[in-house]
This record gives C-alpha cells, structure tokens and sequence, in this order.
C-alpha cells in the first residue's frame, strides 16, 4: 500500500511545483525607444480619460437639467469607461516601462475577471442606450412613462450585474484549467485567447463556454441596438419637416458611431475560436476598445452636446451667467 500511494504523492508534488505561478506579459512593443514614446503618450491619454469622464458625471450630477434618462445612462458609461480603463492601462503601462512585466497567477485571473465583466457591462450599457433613443425619438408621447426613474434604474443594474454574472462563468472555467509552462502572454493584459493558448489541458469545453457566451452576449445586445436604430430610421424617414430629421440623425450618429467601431472589434476579437494564435494585430484592436473609446465616448456623446455644454460653461463661469440673466430681467 506505501509503495502504491508514494507514487501517487509524488506526482501530485511535481503537478503542485509546475504549476505557473506568474505570468510574463511581453506588451506592445519590445524596442525601448518606441517604448518610452508609447510609455508617455498612453499615460498622458490614460489621465485625460480619467478627467474627461470625471468632468461628465459632475456635470451630470451637479446640474438638475441634466437629471435625465439619458444623462442617466451616459453618467454610468462615463463610470464603467474609467473603471474599464484602469483594469487595463496599468499593465500596459508597467510593460512599457520595465518590460516584461511579470504578473501574479491571481492578479491575471482578477484582472480577467474585471475586464470581461466591464465588456459584458458595456455591451449591456449601449443596448440599453439605443432603447432610450427609440423611445425618445419613436415614442415621445410615452417616454416619461417607459423611461421612468425605476426603469432606467433596472436597466442599468441589469447592464452590471449581467455583466458580473457573465465574467462569473467565463472566469471560473479560465482558473479551473491547468497552466505548467511556459507563462509568456503575447499581450498586454490577460486575456482570454493568450490564456487558453497556454493551458496544458484539454480546453474545448472552455473554448465552447466562451464562444457561446460571447455569442449571446455581444450578439444579443447588438441585435437590440440594431433593431431600435431601425426602428428610429423608419420613424425619421417619415417626418415630414427635414429640420426634424437632421435633429433626429444627429442625436443618434454619435451613439451609432461609437457603437459601430466597439462591436466590430470585439466581435472580430472575441466572436470566434478563442484559442488563437496571438499577433500585433489582436494587441492593435485590443489598443482600440481599450484605449481610445473610453477617451472619445465622453467627447462623442456629452463634450458636443448642447446641454451638457451649457452646463460646463455655467461651472466655469458662474457669475457670468448669473450677471447675464440679471441683465435679462432688468428693464
């Protein structure tokens, strides 16, 4: 019996000491030059990303003319994309700054858990976004009533908990798999294909479980995108002022433009066999919904908007405002 089980002991000890323990993340690029360029153009976009959704969610909730379903929704964008945007810019920046840069096993596993929870949220956020557009623009009459305080309140606590609940699946089947070498992910953060492509056993379940829930999740929600900006299509062919369809179109292009880019890039990524082989050009695409959609959302969608301009100019210069409408009033 002592001769059997000492067999089995050592090979659990050997299984238990290749076990990866870290993870080495090359980044984008591996030439120092093209590094500390990269180093301080990103930091610089990462701070002004940070300040840009700042700024949105106090304009929205210091000014009461912005306590709106819309505002609503883009105070939670502005919040998922600077949460969004910190889990993944620090590695980036870490890489370019001491590259490789070497990543704990549970540190990899929670930040893949905030990423893929932050996407489905974001996905879920968008979706729900258009509704409120088709409401606005095809149902005016009902909107106070679809678009009620509780109703935008369950929609986005839908959008996060989905989200959550989402990353739940993906990551518990992502730390359940067996890592014994070697432990460099072609990438700047740890995402789903550099891991599958590392694991030691057997993955096509896993492969499944993310394909599938990619499918539903990104799928699902661009399907109610695309049928609420249908439905507004058809509505603003049929006004019969053009003034009112030039409103029309341009209240939806710049929620349509920052929809069209996020889904085309993370269906391309993420739609599809994860265990793919890693290049530049996945790292390039991951560098877009990444990076730059968190620092243009809050341009596209509030810096040009004229309530949302009112606002900033009212915190900038109060007693001009205030010093205007006095003239206003005074005989």
């Amino acid at each position: 019996f002592q001769f059997c089980s000492f067999p089995m002991e050592w090979s659990l000890d050997l299984a238990n000491m290749s076990r990866v323990q870290e993870f080495i993340l090359l980044g984008l690029s591996a030439r120092q030059g093209i590094r500390d360029i990269l180093f301080v153009v990103f930091l610089a976009l990462y701070l002004l990303t940070l300040l840009e959704n700042t700024l949105v969610i106090f304009l929205i909730r210091t000014h009461p003319e912005l306590h709106k379903p819309m505002y609503f929704f883009l105070g939670n964008l502005s919040c998922l994309e600077m949460s969004y945007v910190s889990v993944t810019m620090p590695s980036l920046l870490v890489g370019l700054r001491a590259s490789p840069c070497h990543v704990p096993f549970t540190v990899c596993i929670i930040q893949f858990f905030l990423f893929i929870s932050l996407i489905g949220t974001k996905c879920t956020l968008l979706a729900s976004m258009a509704y409120d557009h088709y409401v606005a623009i095809c149902r005016p009459l009902h909107y106070p009533l679809l678009m009620r305080p509780q109703v935008c309140l369950s929609l986005a606590m839908t959008s996060w908990l989905g989200g959550l609940l989402v990353s739940v699946v993906k990551t518990t089947c992502i730390a359940s798999l067996s890592y014994c070498g070697p432990n460099v992910l072609n990438h700047f953060f740890c995402d789903v294909s550099p891991l599958l492509n590392l694991s030691c056993t057997h993955v096509a379940l896993t492969e499944l479980v993310d394909f599938v829930s990619a499918i539903v999740t990104f799928c699902g929600t661009l399907l109610v995108a695309l049928a609420s900006y249908a439905a507004i299509g058809r509505a603003v062919l049929r006004m019969p002022s053009a003034a009112a369809r030039c409103k029309a179109f341009s209240t939806c292009a710049s929620h349509l433009t920052v929809v069209g880019i996020f889904y085309s890039v993370v269906l391309f990524m993420y739609s599809r066999p994860s265990r793919v082989e890693p290049t530049n050009l996945n790292k390039v695409l991951s560098v877009i919904y990444t990076v730059a959609t968190p620092i243009c959302s809050p341009i596209v969608y509030c810096l040009r908007n004229r309530e949302v301009h009112a606002a900033l100019q009212k915190t900038l210069h109060p007693r001009r405002v205030s010093s205007g409408r006095t003239d206003i009033s005074c005989p």
